[in-house]
């Protein structure tokens, strides 16, 4: 009879032994897995707590001058992609910057969510991690609304993302006048939402118009326009018509010109662009103005430009990348 009671037992350590290697124990720093006790449950000797796993101790928390340390690591690199961000020029440049400041953003809290700060500060520490995140995640969603020229200057950045802006300059100032650490990281501020527009027939830059042709612009889209008319690499002059308006710029000198336009929302003085939903396009073909005279008469040629798609339209227009748009 004793015979089948090994067996048993051997079959038993075997089965212990095969579910160990299929669902390893996790592996603490330092050690090695290890399974121990007596096959067949009985005589299995007692954990010392009653059975229940046990914890390891939460780490020590830093103290004043390391957590301040670690903040001080990490705080120019914050305030620089944030800063950088509120000052890229062009929509290209805005879009990286803010993918930049994305995951830059993003990293630091992940890494200062694995501190363990001094107990003083361990509420507002806690709240400066969670307004970064919420921050790194509103940027993203930007991210999208600048790639898809919705939002296309770094004013309108700032103003979509001004709640989360504000809440993470709140807790960056909170951490930091708990103690003196360097956690402030927002030196720009949001400005309003506005839908600033010019008179129609507005001249942003006027050239020398005292030529005989005439260049009348028919803008029937839903939102304003700037027009840039280039001579050679030269602006001969860029005007703004409103939607649904129409402008006739006189004088226009002869010559061999390309004619750009962007359409969109509030228009930036200081920056010369919309801050929203932006579009850039050039017409295909250059328009030519020449004046001829003979002996009886004075001929010149006067354009018409459309700036919506018309049936009959004989000259089509293409996109513009950005950073090609003459500013």
């Amino acid at each position: 009879m004793a015979a089948p009671r090994l067996i048993s037992c051997v079959l038993a350590l075997a089965a212990l032994t095969l579910s160990a290697c299929s669902s390893p124990v996790p592996t603490p720093e330092g050690g090695e897995p290890r399974v121990s006790g007596i096959a067949g449950g009985k005589g299995a000797a007692p954990s010392g707590n009653g059975g229940a796993p046990s914890s390891s101790p939460s780490a020590a928390a830093l103290t004043p001058e390391a957590y301040k340390s670690e903040l001080d690591s990490r705080h120019k690199a914050m305030t620089d992609v944030i800063s950088a961000m509120a000052g890229a020029r062009g929509v290209k440049a805005l879009d990286q910057r803010v993918t930049r400041a994305e995951e830059a953003l993003s990293g630091a809290a992940d890494a200062l969510s694995e501190l363990s700060p001094p107990d003083t500060v361990r509420t507002q520490h806690e709240a400066y991690v969670t307004s970064l995140r919420d921050f790194a995640s509103a940027l993203s969603t930007t991210e999208g609304k600048v790639g898809a020229r919705d939002l296309c200057t770094p004013s309108a950045v700032l103003i979509d993302l001004d709640d989360k802006l504000a809440a993470l300059d709140k807790a960056g100032e909170a951490l930091q006048s708990a103690g003196d650490y360097p956690a402030d990281v927002v030196d720009v501020k949001a400005g309003k939402k506005q839908t600033r527009r010019l008179s129609n027939g507005s001249f942003i830059r006027r050239g020398t118009l005292n030529g005989r042709s005439s260049l009348e612009i028919d803008n029937g889209a839903p939102r304003d326009a700037v027009v840039t008319v280039m001579r050679g690499g030269s602006k001969a002059f860029s005007v703004y018509v409103r939607k649904k308006a129409k402008f006739k710029v006189r004088g226009v000198r002869d010559g061999n010109y390309k004619i750009y336009f962007t359409h969109g929302v509030d228009w930036d003085g200081k920056s010369k662009a919309f801050t929203r939903e932006c579009s850039f396009e050039r017409f295909e073909k250059p328009v030519k103005f020449k004046t001829t005279f003979t002996a009886t008469q004075i001929r010149w040629h006067d354009w018409r430009i459309t700036l919506h798609a018309i049936a009959g339209g004989n000259t089509p227009t293409s996109p513009v990348d950005p950073d090609d748009f003459p500013g």
